[in-house]
């Protein structure tokens, strides 16, 4: 058995160090807003479950289906932030308009929504629209560079 319970010590001196901090960089592909993938997932899941949350789903069915659309779709762009970061960030402006989109829609779809349901959209769109313009400022900063 292996005597493991020696001090841990710095990693720079590794023969391998500058390959695996090359290898890191690829795979990251230069993203630093990987922090923002599981908010931007879970504003989607709150999105797609409010109906249920706020019990809207039998007065208001259009919006029902509707917010479990968006939902899903913002969940969906999130776990492609996730998986393929350098393909997807492009889309991070179709995430802004999915933003609004949820706000706005509140009334474009609903009939006459109270006012739980109308924060809760205007909350999901505009954090939406917030996570959605980090991910594109981000992106445009990793074109630059």
């Amino acid at each position: 058995m292996s005597n493991v319970s020696h001090a841990r010590s710095d990693i720079s001196g590794h023969p391998d160090a500058s390959e695996m901090r090359a290898r890191h960089d690829r795979v990251m592909g230069g993203r630093d807003v990987a922090l923002l993938d599981a908010p931007v997932f879970l504003v989607g899941l709150y999105c797609a479950v409010s109906p249920w949350v706020l019990h809207f789903t039998a007065s208001q069915p259009a919006l029902v289906a509707h917010n479990l659309v968006m939902g899903i779709a913002i969940a969906v762009l999130a776990l492609g932030f996730s998986v393929m970061p350098e393909r997807m960030y492009g889309l991070s402006w179709a995430m802004c308009a999915i933003g609004a989109w949820v706000i706005v829609s509140t009334w474009v779809v609903g009939t006459s929504p109270d006012a739980g349901v109308v924060l809760s959209n205007v909350i999901v769109g505009g954090l939406t629209v917030l996570l959605g313009m980090a991910c594109a400022g981000a992106a445009a900063k990793t074109r630059r560079t």
